[in-house]
């Protein structure tokens, strides 16, 4: 027996990512599932909600391949703009991701995004490596010990949460100063002579 909501979600996310969320209709994905309709609808209430399922689940595995992919032993200016660089590259790259850009849906995206955990999810994914990393570079006197850890989370959590802002910074210029925010923080971090 085929398992329907999976079978939607797969043609979904397929056609989300070959065509956009704007030229892919409920229709292609019913009949790319080999469902009617109606059985769409059984499942999810639009179009938006399944995108919206999709996207967290893209957003997590991209945050996952990150973090796998980056040395611990990068000078903490090159690991943290390149994980950003990083992100950046993979939001331009993949038609899912880069609706978070899209001015007509990024909102609902946001409040999508917050509502079910996706800030929460990230930053439990990287909460104990922060602080491990941290620890790891004020003993070897890589990153300022002047500033309490907390604080030093707090830097880090607002480049994170700056993506809140990119209304209102202008999404055009938002991958830019988002890293070029990240480098300054991180050059101000690791200047010891504090």
């Amino acid at each position: 027996m085929i398992d329907k909501k999976a079978a939607i979600f797969n043609s979904g996310r397929e056609l989300f990512y070959s065509k956009g969320f704007k030229d892919t209709n409920v229709s292609d994905i019913a009949k790319m599932a080999g469902i009617g309709i109606g059985t769409f609808y059984n499942y999810y209430t639009s179009k938006e909600k399944l995108f919206l399922e999709i996207y967290l689940k893209e957003n997590e595995n991209l945050k996952k391949s990150i973090v796998e992919s980056i040395d611990l032993n990068d000078d903490p200016v090159t690991l943290v703009t390149k994980l950003v660089k990083q992100n950046i590259s993979a939001m331009n790259s993949n038609l899912i991701l880069k609706e978070w850009y899209n001015r007509d849906l990024f909102s609902k995206l946001e409040q999508y995004f917050y509502e079910q955990g996706g800030i929460e999810s990230i930053d439990e994914l990287m909460h104990s490596g922060k602080a491990e990393l941290i620890k790891k570079w004020k003993a070897e006197r890589k990153i300022r010990d002047d500033l309490d850890d907390e604080l030093i989370f707090a830097l880090f959590n607002s480049i994170l949460y700056i993506d809140i802002h990119k209304r209102e910074i202008g999404i055009h210029h938002f991958p830019q100063i988002l890293y070029y925010l990240t480098e300054f923080i991180m050059k101000g971090l690791t200047d010891c002579r504090k």
